[in-house]
């Protein structure tokens, strides 16, 4: 009687670290071809602020 919930926990855990191993390699990859595509090395055009000016 207690076997049941027991496999749709352990269902439900793969699942999950099933999406959670897609979710991660597909971002890589994504995060992987952005990077390619931008110019100088994948480094963001945009400036970034160094510190804050004290008055």
């Amino acid at each position: 009687m207690l076997m049941w919930p027991a496999v749709l926990l352990l269902g439900f855990l793969v699942l999950t670290a099933l999406v959670i191993a897609m979710g991660t390699r597909s971002t890589a990859r994504y995060e992987q071809e952005l990077r390619a595509e931008q110019p100088g090395g994948g480094r963001s055009p945009i400036a970034e602020p160094v510190g804050a000016v004290a008055a």
